[in-house]
């Protein structure tokens, strides 16, 4: 799993791609803690390139989640394709967090 980003607006946006298991899911919550040490607490996971992720990679995005809404922020997500999107449907994921089908969506927010 890779993770790249950006600053668009008030947000960072967290572009995650490859998968996100059990070897790589620490990967995701560590790079969201560096971003909120630096003062991003809006991220938006923009998971588009994310082929697969496993019940460590949800326990990572809820782990990271708390975390920035402990801080004031939020996480949401936007590009969910595949088996990435069915997870999140399947583990009701997608009601818990803010999910949106492009990152214009999930930028346009306020």
């Amino acid at each position: 799993m890779e993770c790249t980003g950006t600053k668009q607006g008030a947000f960072y946006v967290l572009e995650v791609t490859g998968r996100m298991d059990a070897l790589t899911a620490q990967g995701f919550e560590a790079e969201c803690a560096s971003r909120q040490e630096a003062g991003d607490t809006r991220i938006v996971a923009d998971l588009s390139g994310l082929e697969y992720i496993s019940s460590a990679g949800l326990r990572s995005i809820l782990a990271a989640a708390k975390k920035l809404k402990a801080a004031g922020g939020d996480l949401a997500f936007c590009g969910l394709t595949g088996i990435v999107a069915e997870v999140f449907n399947v583990s009701g994921f997608a009601k818990l967090l803010p999910v949106f089908a492009t990152r214009e969506e999930a930028l346009a927010r306020s």
